[in-house]
């Protein structure tokens, strides 16, 4: 146990759990679905990916939290919620494991992206043994287990493509296609039309930091050491004082990753409104990489390619890395509260999540590989998020007004957010569903 920093320099050190989430988020949602959304529905919707990437962080700070003042990963505290159970497990763990089959069909999709991204650099290897090769390399660099490395990795992941994005979008302003102040004010205008609802919804629930995002952030806060330094609960000033210190870390960590993917979705999807939309050109099936390397190809010229293929190797990938560390670790958490395993112990820990870190990317290649279409599989995946963000909404409200111990309670400020978080996202999915 230790306390927490007090000055901004220390605190920052002590980031980490929100570059592996800024890593995670800024891969399938913005270079895809967010950008097929801007090709599709031009500026319009813009408002639809700033509103996904704020409102959600709240629901993270009440995971984050629940993590630091209990010590308790994601599925251990699902299932000690109130509610209904099935064979003693808690309903919240059932439904998170039956959507699973349309986010296998998501990562399918960020391997087939990963796979012609290296196919169009390298055309003499297929995409086929590109995808096999994709997966097994993700694989290799996870299943030892350590949290350090997938913390270092995330973070140069997100420097290289960031700088590249944004570079795309500064030059884009020297061209014919320049941005301007009319089409960005028409972007946030808050309509949504009807022929945009189903691809909005999708990047709704994938953009920004999602349901499955905010339920990884607990095991990330847990092996970065928040929950250990600060100690099991005790209802004392000195405990309190400790815990609230690791809490504001938490917070500042959670608010950086946030300026980042923000960031860089809305360049993602900036760039899609103003290259692709009036050509009617949106992302899909084999030819989403060719289509997608406008946004550098019309900004920078014909020899940039390789520079959008370097910066969408990196996005996707980064995917690709983190959900297989987080993938690994969420289901054996879950097999174990289902009673499929001693979780608990850390051998058999570490043993499962080297076998899942192995196991899933082969499953994502193989739905690949037979299926073959990754927008669609992706935006699926999309969709299924936002149904997850509903169970993740509720379990946050009992996180918040059911568990937070007395002595944590947030201010008057942080309670507008976390409200306002819970009626966008309960919104957006009713306008949707009656859309549809």
């Amino acid at each position: 146990m230790r306390p927490a920093p007090t000055t901004f320099s220390g605190q920052l050190r002590h980031l980490g759990p929100g570059f592996i989430l800024s890593a995670a988020i800024v891969g399938s949602g913005e270079l895809i679905a967010t950008t097929a959304l801007g090709a599709k529905a031009g500026f319009v919707t813009f408002w639809v990916i700033l509103v996904s990437c704020f409102v959600k962080v709240a629901l993270q700070l009440e995971f984050g939290k629940n993590a630091i003042y209990t010590g308790l990963t994601t599925m251990q505290s699902l299932n000690r919620l109130a509610g209904w159970r099935i064979g003693g497990i808690h309903s919240t763990i059932w439904i998170w494991l039956s959507l699973q089959t349309l986010k296998l069909l998501q990562m399918g999709g960020i391997v087939g992206g990963v796979a012609l991204v290296l196919h169009m650099a390298m055309p003499a290897i297929s995409v086929n043994v590109w995808a096999v090769l994709s997966a097994a390399s993700a694989a290799i660099l996870v299943f030892g287990g350590r949290y350090g490395w997938v913390e270092k990795g995330s973070l140069v992941m997100i420097i290289l493509f960031t700088a590249m994005i944004l570079l795309s979008l500064l030059l884009l302003q020297y061209t014919t296609y320049a941005i301007t102040g009319d089409q960005l004010a028409e972007g946030l205008t808050f309509r949504l039309p009807p022929a945009a609802v189903g691809v909005a919804i999708g990047a709704f629930g994938i953009t920004g930091v999602g349901g499955d995002e905010i339920m990884y952030y607990n095991y990330w806060c847990i092996e970065k050491g928040y929950a250990r330094y600060t100690g099991p609960y005790e209802d004392t000033p000195v405990w309190t004082e400790r815990a609230k210190g690791w809490i504001r870390v938490m917070t500042l960590d959670a608010l950086c990753s946030m300026v980042v993917y923000t960031t860089v979705t809305a360049a993602f999807y900036l760039l899609g409104a103003s290259l692709l939309h009036e050509s009617g050109q949106v992302p899909d099936g084999y030819a989403m990489v060719e289509t997608l390397s406008r946004l550098f190809t019309v900004t920078l010229g014909p020899g940039a390619k390789i520079m959008f293929l370097i910066g969408a190797f990196f996005v996707l990938y980064s995917t690709l890395f983190t959900a297989t560390a987080s993938w690994a670790r969420i289901f054996g958490d879950a097999f174990g509260q289902i009673g499929w395993m001693a979780y608990h112990d850390e051998v058999t820990r570490k043993k499962t999540i080297a076998t899942l870190a192995w196991a899933f990317p082969a499953v994502w290649c193989l739905l690949f590989l037979f299926i073959k279409l990754p927008v669609l599989m992706i935006l699926l995946g999309g969709a299924a998020t936002s149904v997850l963000l509903l169970v993740v909404a509720w379990a946050a409200w009992q996180f918040r007004y059911r568990q937070l111990p007395a002595n944590l309670n947030p201010s008057f400020g942080y309670n507008l957010w976390f409200w306002a978080s819970l009626t966008a996202i309960l919104a957006v999915s009713i306008y949707g569903a009656c859309s549809l």
